[in-house]
């Protein structure tokens, strides 16, 4: 099978069997570009991952697209971003067309109920595995859990806590080089 197709195949298959999110795509995508293909290492993994989270617009689709880039320039860019798109667009409009005769169902009720632990499981895989690859310490730890109950249970925009760490960060770094200047 040439690139391109495995590619978009790839992100198709995916896109299809992921629900949750582009967060929960995560281990999938890790699995398959980083250990299955190794179209990339997980360092660029990493610093892909992190670049499309910055980014506006859907992760997944962010994702996908730096991803296709880096290992096939537009053409990868483009076969990845549709690959992940589609099978929502399918599922959605399936649903759409379908949902009126099935949305008081019982069995469809319990099968999204059950759903929700697998959901959060995918959820937890990334988290997990970002922590081990970031090479988290207790202390950066603490700050993560600090800051999550902070959008959690104070309501605080997290545009502000970016804006907090990152005047934080230049601040520290400042203090940081000029002590190590002065010791020269």
């Amino acid at each position: 099978m040439n690139l391109q197709l495995t590619l978009f195949t790839t992100f198709f298959k995916i896109g299809m069997f992921t629900v949750g999110g582009g967060l929960a795509m995560l281990p999938l995508i890790e699995r398959d570009v980083v250990d299955k293909h190794k179209w990339i290492d997980k360092k660029e993994f990493l610093d892909l991952m992190t670049v499309a989270q910055s980014m506006p617009g859907i992760f997944a689709f962010n994702f996908a697209i730096l991803i296709g880039h880096k290992i096939d320039q537009t053409r990868g860019s483009v076969l990845c971003g549709l690959g992940t798109v589609i099978p929502s667009f399918l599922i959605i409009l399936a649903i759409a067309i379908s949902f009126s005769d099935y949305k008081d169902n019982e069995y469809v009720a319990k099968i999204f109920k059950g759903m929700r632990p697998a959901v959060v499981a995918l959820l937890l895989v990334p988290l997990i595995t970002t922590a081990k690859a970031s090479h988290l310490t207790l202390k950066s730890g603490i700050l993560a859990i600090a800051v999550a109950l902070l959008i959690t249970f104070a309501n605080i925009n997290p545009v502000y806590i970016i804006l907090a760490v990152a005047i934080s960060s230049i601040i520290y770094g400042n203090i940081v080089y000029n002590k190590r200047n002065k010791k020269r």
